[in-house]
């Protein structure tokens, strides 16, 4: 199976933050808390996100002004200090992807011309 190139990467991010989305809409802390499924939900794709951009040409991601080692690290963190987690900064986590969204959908409109 050949590997997902860059701009795949950069689809799978913006995917990965549309589910989290999809999942926590609606759901306060404490039912996010209670959902175990969810939570594993929401940790599976914050480890896409990690794992994708760590795969995204340097290159291109200096072109953008972003903490990129902020979800790198927490995709380190859920995978090796697993049992660390506290899912309430999760569930506050998943309320903040504005920011990363926004800056993927802009490269992959000025780098590869869709959305």
């Amino acid at each position: 199976m050949d590997k997902p190139t860059p701009k795949e990467r950069l689809e799978h991010i913006r995917g990965a933050i549309l589910r989290i989305r999809s999942f926590v809409t609606g759901k306060s802390v404490n039912d996010f808390l209670a959902d175990k499924v969810l939570q594993d939900a929401v940790l599976y794709q914050f480890i896409i996100i990690g794992e994708a951009i760590s795969h995204v040409d340097k290159a291109i991601l200096d072109k953008y002004p972003y903490p990129w080692h902020i979800p790198r690290s927490f995709r380190n963190y859920i995978a090796h200090e697993y049992h660390k987690i506290r899912i309430e900064s999760v569930y506050n986590a998943a309320d903040d992807l504005n920011g990363l969204l926004e800056v993927v959908e802009l490269i992959l409109l000025k780098e590869y011309k869709i959305l």
